[in-house]
C-alpha cells in the first residue's frame, strides 16, 4: 500500500472530470507541462479553468465592448475598474454574481457575496461608501421562494449594515425560470485619491508574499468550481462549498488595508475571492511576469490537519495576499497585529513565471501562472437563434380583450409582486450610515455625496438595472433597452452616466441557443455603450444558471454609474408637495406593448415586438432632463419604465415615510385605447414635477430642446387620475402598492 497521501497522488482523466474539467483541457495542461500532475495542481487546475475565473466562454465576445475613455483609469482586468472624477479622486466599482451559493444557502451566499464584492473595492485602495444589490427569484407562492428570498436579504443586510457600507437601491424581480436557481448580484463602489490606487501584482523579484487577514479554513473548497456548473438533484448536498462570512473581520481588515496603504511598503494587494490563494497567487504572479514561492504550512490555518490542496482552494472570507517591499514587512504586521489580524510572510517574489508551492520545504506544485491565467483556451462554442422566432412578432393591442375595469386592473399592477413597493425588502438595510446618502433607496437611482478636498460636494448616482423579460424575448434589443432605462435613471437625479458594470447571468455556454443569447446580450449592450458614449469598465460572467436543464432568463445586469458637479442640485422621483405642476415629457405610443408588465401579468403572455429604441431621442432627452434638473427647475423626476405611465404616475405619487400625494393628468392623446395607453412602455419619456412659477420655464425649455410635453396636470387631491382614461383612490392604490411583497416576506 502507499504511503503517499491523497492530495500528492497522480491525478486520473476520471479525477479530472470530477472535478470539472473538460478531457481536452486536461490533456492540454499535462502535454504543456511535460510531465503528470498531483491532486493539489489538478484542484488548482480545476478552479482556474473554471468559468468563474476564466472567462472562457464569454472573452471572444466580451473583447468586443467598448472599454476605454477620457475617464477610464483602469478598466477590465483589475479587482475593480477606476475612473476619474475630478479633483484627483476617482471611483472604484464593479458588480458580481453570488448565485450558486445564495441558492445553496441564501444567508451566507448573499452576504458573503457582500463581502466578496467589497474587498474588491477596497483591495485597490478605495474606501466603499455605496452597496447596491439586483435579486432575482422563482414564483412567490413558491414556499422555497420566500424562504431562498428572506435569508438572502437578511444575509445582505447583515454584512453591509455590520461593515456600517449604506445600501442606496437595488432591484427585485420574480419569474419561474428561477424556481431553481436565484440570482444574487452585489454592486459596490469606493473613493480613492487617483495617486493612491492599488494594483494587483507581484511585482519585485525577492519582495515578501505576505499572508493577512483571517484564518484559513475548510469552507468554501471548491466555490469556483461549483458556481461555473449546473444545478442537479444533489446541489443541496454543496453545502460545504459555500463560505462563510464575518463581516466583523472584515471592518478590521478594510481598516487595516487602508492603513497598511499609507505605509508607502505595499507593492500589490489582491483579496482571496473565488479560488481563494489559487487565484490571488497566480493572477498576481502573471500581472507582475514574475514568479511566486510560497510556503503553505506557513498560512494560518483554523482546522488541524489541513493540506496543501485544501489551503490552495479554501475560499475562507477576510483574507487578502500582499506584496510588500522586502525588508519592511514586519512595519505591515505591526499594522494588521494592532487590527487583531493574520500577517504572515508565507513566500516571496521569484524570477521566471512560476507559482512555486512548497509543504515542509518540499516542493509540492511548480507551475507557469500564465498556463492558468490569460493562456486559458478561450471558447466561441456554436449558436443557433431560437427556436420560436415569431417571439418578437408585434402584437396588435386590438386583439386582446379590453380590462372590464381599468381601474382594477391598474391596481392588480400596482400590488403584482413584479411592480409592487421593495420597501419590505430595502427597509432591512441601512440607507443613512456615513450620512452622505442623497437619495435614497425607492428612487430612479441611489445618489451618495463625495466631500472633495476642494470643497464641491459632487454627487455619484448609481442605478442597477436589467429587464430580463425583454432579454429572454429580444437578447440583442433586450439589454439595449434595459442599457437605455439605466441611463435615464441616472439621468433623472441629474447625473450624467460614466461607466458601466455589468453581470452576466445566463444558462449554459454549450447549449447553441443559449450561446446565441450570451452573444447577443453582449452585442446589444456594446452597440448601446457605444451610443450612449459609456465604457463598459468592469464586470462579472456568471453562466449554468440552470438545474436539470432548466435555465433562467437571461439577465445581463447593468449597473451604471454617474458623476453630477453638485450633489445639492440631486432630486428624488417622487411628488414632493400640493399644488406643483406635473409634465409628461415624451410620446407615448400605445400599441408599444409587446414584452410589457401589462401583457405578462394580465394576459399571461411573455412576447411581442419590444418598443422602440431611438438612441438620439434617447441621449437628447436624458440631456434636457439633466439640465433642467441642475438648474433648479425640478423638484422631482421619474423616468417611465416597466408599467409604463400607470405604473410610474403612481410610484410618484408614493412616498414611503409619508401620507401619499393625489395627482391629475390630463392627456395631449385624447383617441387611444385606455389599456394602451397606461402601460405601453415607450422609451425616452420622463414625469417631472415643478412649482407653478417655474412651470413657463420649463415649457420654453422643452419647445427649445425640440421635445414634446405629452401630458400637463398637477399634484394634490384624493385620486391619482388620468382624465378621460382612469381613475383611482390613491389611498386604496398607496395600500395594494404597500401590501403587494408583504406577504411574501411575512410582514
Amino acid at each position: 500500500m502507499s504511503n503517499t497521501p491523497a492530495w500528492q497522488r497522480i491525478a486520473t482523466l476520471t479525477d479530472a472530470k470530477d472535478h470539472g474539467l473538460k478531457e481536452q483541457e486536461f490533456h492540454s495542461i499535462i502535454k504543456a507541462l511535460g510531465r503528470p500532475i498531483n491532486m493539489v495542481e489538478l484542484g488548482i487546475c480545476s478552479a482556474l479553468f473554471s468559468e468563474h475565473c476564466s472567462y472562457k466562454s464569454t472573452k471572444v465576445h466580451l473583447k468586443t465592448l467598448p472599454t476605454t475613455g477620457p475617464r477610464v483609469i483602469i478598466g477590465p482586468g483589475e479587482n475593480a475598474c477606476v475612473v476619474d472624477i475630478g479633483d484627483n479622486e476617482a471611483v472604484v466599482f464593479k458588480v458580481e454574481s453570488h448565485n450558486h451559493p445564495s441558492f445553496i444557502e441564501p444567508f451566507q451566499g448573499a452576504a458573503t457575496g457582500v463581502g466578496g464584492i467589497l474587498r474588491d473595492i477596497f483591495t485597490m485602495g478605495a474606501r466603499p461608501v455605496a452597496l447596491l444589490n439586483s435579486l432575482r427569484f422563482g414564483e412567490p407562492s413558491l414556499p422555497k421562494t420566500r424562504y431562498l428570498l428572506r435569508r438572502a436579504v437578511n444575509g445582505i443586510g447583515f454584512y453591509g449594515n455590520c461593515m456600517g457600507i449604506p445600501t442606496v437601491g437595488g432591484e427585485l424581480s420574480f419569474h419561474s425560470s428561477f424556481n431553481g436557481n436565484c440570482l444574487v448580484n452585489a454592486f459596490a463602489l469606493g473613493i480613492v485619491k487617483q495617486d493612491e490606487v492599488f494594483l494587483g501584482t507581484a511585482a519585485g523579484v525577492g519582495n515578501v508574499v505576505l499572508y493577512v487577514g483571517s484564518k484559513t479554513g475548510r469552507d468554501g473548497i471548491h466555490g469556483a468550481s461549483m458556481s461555473s456548473e449546473e444545478f442537479d438533484e444533489n446541489s443541496e448536498s454543496k453545502r460545504p462549498t459555500v463560505q462563510v462570512g464575518d463581516p466583523f473581520q472584515e471592518k478590521l481588515l478594510l481598516e487595516a488595508c487602508l492603513e497598511a496603504f499609507k505605509s508607502g511598503y505595499v507593492v500589490g494587494v489582491q483579496d482571496m475571492g473565488a479560488a481563494g490563494l489559487t487565484s490571488s497567487a497566480f493572477e498576481m504572479a502573471d500581472r507582475g511576469n514574475n514568479g511566486v514561492r510560497m510556503h503553505l504550512d506557513r498560512v494560518p490555518q483554523r482546522e488541524e490537519g489541513m493540506n496543501p490542496y485544501e489551503i490552495m482552494l479554501s475560499e475562507s472570507q477576510e483574507r487578502m495576499l500582499f506584496i510588500v517591499q522586502a525588508g519592511h514587512e514586519s512595519k505591515l504586521i505591526e499594522i494588521f497585529k494592532h487590527w487583531e489580524l493574520d500577517a504572515v510572510a508565507i513566500g516571496e517574489v521569484i524570477e521566471g513565471g512560476d507559482v512555486e508551492l512548497y509543504w515542509h520545504d518540499q516542493l509540492v506544485s511548480s507551475i507557469p501562472a500564465k498556463l492558468l491565467t490569460s493562456a486559458v483556451p478561450q471558447y466561441n462554442w456554436p449558436m443557433t437563434p431560437p427556436a420560436d422566432a415569431s417571439i418578437t412578432d408585434p402584437i396588435p393591442l386590438e386583439s386582446l380583450p379590453a380590462p372590464k375595469d381599468l381601474g382594477k386592473t391598474w391596481l392588480a399592477l400596482l400590488a403584482s409582486p413584479n411592480l409592487a413597493s421593495r420597501r419590505p425588502l430595502y427597509s432591512q438595510y441601512d440607507s443613512t450610515v456615513r450620512s452622505d446618502t442623497v437619495v435614497h433607496p425607492g428612487s430612479d437611482a441611489g445618489v451618495v455625496r463625495v466631500r472633495s478636498v476642494s470643497g464641491a460636494e459632487k454627487g455619484i448616482a448609481i442605478s442597477l438595472d436589467c429587464n430580463s423579460r425583454y432579454c429572454a424575448i429580444d437578447a440583442l434589443k433586450g439589454t439595449a433597452l434595459s442599457l437605455a432605462e439605466s441611463c435615464r435613471n441616472i439621468a433623472a437625479t441629474g447625473a450624467t452616466p460614466i461607466g458601466i458594470s455589468d453581470c452576466l447571468n445566463m444558462p449554459s455556454p454549450e447549449e447553441p441557443q443559449t450561446m446565441w443569447q450570451i452573444a447577443h446580450c453582449i452585442k446589444g449592450l456594446g452597440e448601446a455603450a457605444r451610443a450612449f458614449s459609456v465604457p463598459v469598465v468592469s464586470g462579472n460572467v456568471s453562466l449554468y444558471n440552470q438545474t436539470q436543464g432548466q435555465g433562467i432568463q437571461p439577465t445581463p445586469l447593468l449597473a451604471v454609474v454617474g458623476l453630477m458637479s453638485d450633489v445639492h442640485n440631486a432630486v428624488p422621483s417622487h411628488f414632493r408637495r400640493s399644488g406643483d405642476v406635473v409634465f409628461l415629457i415624451g410620446q407615448t405610443d400605445p400599441s408599444e406593448i409587446g414584452g410589457s408588465a401589462y401583457l405578462a401579468t394580465v394576459h399571461n403572455q411573455e412576447r411581442g415586438a419590444l418598443p422602440k429604441l431611438d438612441y438620439e431621442l434617447e441621449q437628447k432627452t436624458c440631456d434636457f432632463i439633466r439640465a433642467l434638473v441642475n438648474t433648479q427647475l425640478l423638484v422631482s423626476c421619474h423616468d417611465l419604465s416597466e408599467g409604463g405611465l400607470g405604473i410610474a404616475l403612481a410610484e410618484s405619487c408614493f412616498r414611503d415615510y409619508e401620507a401619499p400625494l393625489g395627482a391629475t393628468l390630463a392627456l395631449a392623446l385624447k383617441n387611444a385605447r385606455p389599456d394602451g395607453l397606461l402601460f405601453s412602455e415607450s422609451g425616452a419619456r420622463f414625469l417631472v414635477s415643478c412649482s407653478p412659477d417655474k412651470a413657463a420655464k420649463v415649457r420654453e425649455q422643452a419647445q427649445s430642446a425640440g421635445l414634446c410635453i405629452s401630458g400637463e396636470g398637477h399634484v394634490g387631491g384624493s385620486s391619482i387620475t388620468v382624465e378621460g382614461f382612469a381613475s383611482v383612490d390613491v389611498t386604496t392604490a398607496f395600500q395594494a402598492w404597500r401590501s403587494g411583497l408583504e406577504e411574501i416576506f411575512g410582514a
